[in-house]
């Protein structure tokens, strides 16, 4: 009896302690837990309203999406003979003046390129100054429609319409007149000289459109078998957002003994971009599907590389990332980040910059 009684007790010892044992357990699992929660909080950053708005930060949820890597190609922006300009004189005549004398001057549209006098224009001006004087007077269909004819016939010969109404508003004949230049280009070639005669067509002028350009670039053969002609291509010039170009011709050639391809396409002047600048192109040679952000997102520094996670209304938290696949506008985050939580896109440096001020210490080192 004395020996049951002992064991008895024996066990509800052991089931104390276990007992015990078990809920120091959890509150110190807890403990833990909650000093985890306090110091992801401690590391995150607060902004109000106004320091959200000076600081332009904007956001957007992560998602997946294809990242391509490209293969960076060296290539160089050059005229694009197809948009060349060969201005030829509408009518016989003597160049009595050339505003622009030197080749390689860039020009605007609508820029003064020479002065002329002739014959054929002041009979063309008393023309349409009589027609727009009986047009007034008579107000009939056929009288307007004389000045109409006379008006346009002045356009094919060069004029512009605020000539032509200056003329209409004035009545009085100009014995020279200027021609303007027709596009936004850089002067190639000057084939006439002031006091000099012409006839109806001699070229005058050769002017190099800057409106399209071309970008030229020699490609070897791994690099050949990665573009076919109607590509849509991306090309970067330092100092200019992303171009985008089309491949329009790609050949075989022998070069110093190796073959190359040359490769062009036509692109659209975002304007100051001129032959001669050099330029990359970029070709995309793998793709793969995953969370990706925007480049400006991520911040690299030399203890990691870290993005802003948007944890609450106004708050950030430092997310120390690894970065896959990357190309001009998108990066592959492998590591640290889920899909659909929220990331600082715009203003991630000024918030880097708050935190350091705030905090003290590197996002990358309060993370570790």
């Amino acid at each position: 009896m004395t020996t049951r009684v002992f064991l008895s007790w024996i066990q509800i010892a052991i089931y104390l302690m276990a007992a015990c044992s078990q809920e120091k357990s959890v509150e110190q699992h807890d403990h833990s837990k909650h000093v985890t929660e306090t110091e992801s909080k401690s590391r995150d950053l607060m902004l109000t309203d106004s320091q959200i708005a000076l600081a332009n930060i904007q956001t957007q949820k992560a998602g997946i999406q294809a990242v391509s890597e490209p293969r960076i190609v060296n290539a160089r922006v050059v005229q694009n003979s197809d948009f060349t300009n060969v201005i030829s004189s509408r009518v016989a005549g003597r160049v009595e003046r050339l505003f622009i004398k030197e080749t390689g001057k860039q020009i605007i549209e609508g820029q003064p390129l020479y002065e002329i006098y002739s014959e054929n224009l002041l009979t063309l001006q008393h023309e349409f100054l009589l027609a727009h004087a009986q047009a007034k007077e008579m107000d009939t269909d056929r009288y307007k429609s004389f000045e109409t004819a006379a008006r346009k016939k002045l356009i094919l010969y060069g004029l512009t319409e605020a000539q032509i109404d200056n003329l209409a508003s004035t009545g009085i004949k100009e014995p020279r007149l200027t021609f303007l230049a027709p596009a936004f280009g850089i002067v190639k070639s000057v084939a006439v000289q002031e006091g000099q005669t012409v006839a109806e067509g001699d070229q005058l002028y050769e002017i190099e459109n800057l409106k399209k350009l071309r970008v030229e670039a020699e490609l070897f053969a791994d690099e050949a078998g990665l573009v076919t002609i109607g590509d849509k291509l991306r090309v970067k010039v330092d100092g200019y957002e992303l171009i985008n170009m089309e491949v329009k011709f790609i050949n075989p050639e022998f070069k110093s003994g190796t073959q190359i391809w040359l490769m062009w396409g036509d692109i659209n002047n975002p304007g100051g971009l001129t032959p001669g600048m050099q330029a990359q192109i970029w070709i995309d040679q793998k793709s793969t599907k995953s969370i990706a952000v925007p480049v400006h997102a991520v911040i690299r520094s030399e203890d990691g590389t870290h993005l802003y996670v948007e944890t609450d209304k106004n708050t950030f938290q430092p997310r120390l990332v690894k970065t896959g696949l990357e190309n001009f506008s998108e990066v592959e985050i492998l590591e640290g980040l889920q899909a659909g939580e929220t990331v600082v896109v715009s203003g991630a440096y000024l918030i880097y910059s708050e935190y350091i001020l705030k905090h003290g210490v590197n996002p990358a080192h309060a993370h570790n």
